[in-house]
């Protein structure tokens, strides 16, 4: 059965963004994203100054239009508020569009580099704009973006795998058991919605970039971070937006954690009380990434780029890392 990217050749790109009036040179590159298809397109004539675009053609069925419209203007609010967010330009009274099935945006292309996070001058400056990227966050909620929570993250993607036979059965109980492991821990440790049945949450949640990982932040010396991708936008913790900057040992982390949180503090109160979530959302997002793979497989792109995908060995590996997260989630969290 074919897959529906497989009708996206250069060719409907081309067509696609000359239909919102932006002719390309010919010159079209694949940019390096999985769960969309992403193209960086040179144009005949700049638009708005713009000699080069970034053209999102959104994964059939993920999203609603609403939602990628609520997406679109939440990146809206942050560049006016003169926060270096990267979102779609208006083309036509529109920032989405259609071109046969196929939902898409057009962006500028921001140059940049991944930032230096062992550098502590540029996680405090990511953190100063991160609390600004909060600050616009908590002003009002998302109306159909979605909650991020257990339920979401860990129990339905648990079911969804089972449901699917998508675990080797030499490997399908061990990972099951520390699975289930898992999400008693992060309910056990954390007031959390979707966990138990609860609805509310101990702690404040907000409009939230969601996927801010060192991928998605582009770093030049003189302007600092454009940040990038909002396609995973959604509510939660604040702190989901600063875990991902952290790597290497635990003082490695900690000294990263410091940086960022002398930046954000700078322009917004951080809620220490959330470091304890750190080791739960780093879990949520391990379990998450397993079924989010497994669900794409049909789609070419993924078997091509993921072939150590859906062995026993691949399985035996998740289940030693959700182990040693069970581990690291029953330690102090970090100190900021």
């Amino acid at each position: 059965m074919s897959h529906p990217y497989e009708t996206l050749t250069p060719d409907a790109v081309m067509d696609a963004l000359a239909g919102v009036g932006l002719h390309g040179d010919g010159r079209l590159m694949a940019l390096s994203s999985y769960e969309n298809r992403v193209y960086l397109a040179q144009l005949e004539d700049p638009f708005e100054g713009h000699g080069a675009v970034v053209a999102k053609f959104y994964r059939p069925g993920r999203w609603s239009e609403a939602q990628i419209l609520e997406e679109h203007a939440f990146a809206q609010e942050l560049m006016e508020a003169e926060i270096p967010a990267v979102g779609p330009l208006l083309l036509g009274g529109s920032t989405l569009h259609r071109f046969g099935d196929f939902l898409f945006s057009v962006s500028p292309r921001r140059g940049g580099r991944a930032p230096e996070l062992d550098d502590g001058e540029v996680l405090e400056w990511i953190g100063r704009f991160l609390a600004r990227i909060h600050t616009v966050g908590a002003a009002r909620p998302f109306a159909t973006r979605p909650l991020l929570d257990v339920q979401g993250f860990a129990i339905e993607p648990r079911d969804w795998l089972l449901e699917h036979n998508a675990i080797p059965l030499d490997v399908q109980a061990q990972w099951l058991k520390a699975c289930n492991t898992a999400i008693e821990l992060i309910a056990d440790q954390v007031r959390w919605p979707g966990a138990r049945g609860q609805s509310s949450s101990e702690f404040r949640l907000l409009r939230l970039h969601g996927d801010c990982h060192p991928g998605n932040i582009l770093w030049t010396p003189d302007s600092g971070p454009h940040f990038v991708d909002l396609d995973d936008a959604r509510t939660g913790p604040a702190v989901q937006d600063l875990w991902m900057l952290l790597s290497g040992d635990r003082m490695q982390r900690q000294k990263q954690l410091g940086a960022l949180v002398d930046g954000y503090e700078q322009f917004r109160e951080f809620d220490r009380a959330e470091l304890a979530l750190i080791e739960p959302l780093r879990t949520l997002r391990l379990i998450h990434y397993s079924a989010w793979l497994a669900r794409r497989w049909d789609d070419p792109a993924f078997p091509a780029t993921f072939p150590w995908f859906g062995s026993s060995d691949y399985w035996q590996g998740q289940v030693q890392m959700l182990e040693e997260q069970i581990e690291q989630m029953a330690e102090p969290p970090l100190v900021a």
